[in-house]
């Protein structure tokens, strides 16, 4: 009987007899009440069919039915990459039957990671049961080995497959099953159901959704690296990344320093980050990156420099700002910041000048943050409010001061979350003299924006 597309037959379950219509029984095998209803979708994933191109059909069922499911988690065998990827109850790691979007600047160290993720996960598997699988469509199988030799990664029993063209990668998914697949990077896959060209809008939309497809039907988790614009937004369609369960950004502040942040996580917080180092060894996580972003000087803190105690997700780091005000160079002025959004500078600026009575107006702002990291809460106006009446005065804070607050347009310092921990990680870094606007055991308490620069500054 020919089908066609999008029309509904009816099979048994038993002997596999395939009809147009319901009956009761099957003419066949006379089994009663075996026929099901499928569906006739040649646009499906060819995995997710039967070999006569049917597949069942899926019907809605009440929400009490559904049983409530733990996530079975993966641990990538690295804490900070764990941590990135979400978890609770002290258990992080992947999530299986999700797909993850990895996405970097070319160099930044996202093949390191996934090669050493897979040599990882590899060690923690069943011997014979369980299988890694990496896909490279931009190194050659020699260049891969080469790699994980210099890391000192055992890799011998991972399957590598160096292949541009998805159905090669389809046919080895579905000969070796492996619990973990890498596809480096999605976008040299293309497919000749979609044309021939790899990295076309096209391409990337069936492709991704073809290896998707796959994984959420079996217990394996599908890592992509994807390459970036200028920008460092991951490039192509945004729909690649509506698609995926959890997109995540690699970024550098130095040759050695890389922070990993999830943008978007279905299955996990995206405050967490992730701080590794890169050394000759590959990509080491920092166990203890609390005073990463201070800097240890011998001297005097010069004028400009305020610290800030935030929260990156459940840890508490010690920020320095920096700032430099100098006389505009033209009509207008301008502010450079760019680890701190431009207009919260210029909205901080707009504070101090209306409620202290100092002038920004005719001045260039440049604002930077030690160690590269990017702040986005609020607690962080104070300080930066401190940094820039410091850079324009050219006073320089009093020494171990750290300061906490959310700054409002009517000059008051507002509380913020998480004090208490704040508080206490700043006492454990030396931090003596610390400023913030609630009442709290061995601090200062200031309530608007002239009492911060009256405590800073009143010398």
């Amino acid at each position: 009987m020919a089908k066609k597309k999008g029309s509904v037959v009816y099979k048994c379950s038993s002997c596999g007899y395939t009809q147009p219509g319901w009956l009761g029984r099957c003419p066949n095998c006379g089994e009663w009440n075996s026929l099901q209803e499928y569906i006739v979708d040649n646009a499906a994933p060819s995995h997710s069919l039967n070999a006569d191109g049917t597949a069942l059909k899926i019907k809605p069922v009440p929400m009490r039915t559904v049983d409530v499911q733990n996530e079975n988690r993966l641990s990538t065998g690295d804490s900070e990459f764990d941590r990135v990827l979400g978890g609770t109850d002290g258990f992080y790691g992947a999530t299986k039957r999700s797909a993850i979007l990895l996405g970097g600047e070319p160099g930044i160290g996202k093949s390191t990671l996934l090669i050493q993720t897979a040599a990882r996960v590899f060690a923690t598997l069943p011997k014979g049961k369980s299988r890694v699988l990496y896909v490279s469509g931009e190194e050659s199988a020699s260049q891969i080995k080469g790699r994980a030799v210099r890391l000192g990664l055992k890799t011998d029993d991972i399957e590598i497959l160096c292949t541009l063209r998805l159905e090669d990668i389809l046919d080895a998914l579905d000969s070796l099953s492996p619990i973990l697949v890498i596809i480096d990077s999605i976008q040299t896959v293309y497919s000749a159901q979609a044309g021939i060209v790899p990295g076309t809008v096209n391409q990337l939309k069936y492709c991704a959704n073809e290896l998707i497809s796959w994984v959420k039907e079996r217990d394996s988790i599908l890592f992509m690296t994807a390459h970036v614009t200028k920008d460092g937004t991951i490039a192509g369609p945004k729909s690649l990344e509506h698609m995926v369960d959890t997109v995540i950004s690699f970024e550098r502040n130095s040759d050695e320093v890389r922070f990993l942040r999830a943008t978007k996580n279905r299955f996990g917080s995206i405050d967490e980050l992730g701080i590794f180092q890169m050394d000759r060894d590959g990509l080491k996580p920092i166990a203890d990156p609390s005073s990463l972003f201070i800097t240890r000087r011998t001297h005097n803190t010069p004028a400009g420099v305020a610290c800030v105690a935030v929260f990156e997700g459940s840890r508490v780091f010690a920020v320095e700002i920096q700032a430099l005000t100098v006389s505009a160079k033209a009509s207008m002025n301008r502010v450079y910041s760019d680890k701190i959004d431009s207009a919260r500078v210029s909205r901080v600026a707009a504070v101090l000048e209306k409620r202290v009575g100092i002038k920004f107006s005719d001045q260039d702002l440049y604002i930077n943050v030690a160690g590269g990291v990017r702040l986005t809460e609020s607690a962080i106006d104070a300080a930066l409010g401190a940094a820039l009446y410091s850079a324009r005065t050219d006073i320089a804070l009093p020494e171990k001061t750290i300061i906490m607050g959310e700054l409002s347009l009517a000059g008051e310092v507002r509380p913020v979350s998480k004090l208490k921990q704040r508080v206490k990680a700043s006492k454990e870094l030396g931090f003596t003299n610390i400023i913030v606007p609630d009442k709290a055991p061995g601090t200062k308490n200031i309530e608007t924006v002239n009492e911060l620069i009256k405590a800073l500054f009143s010398k």
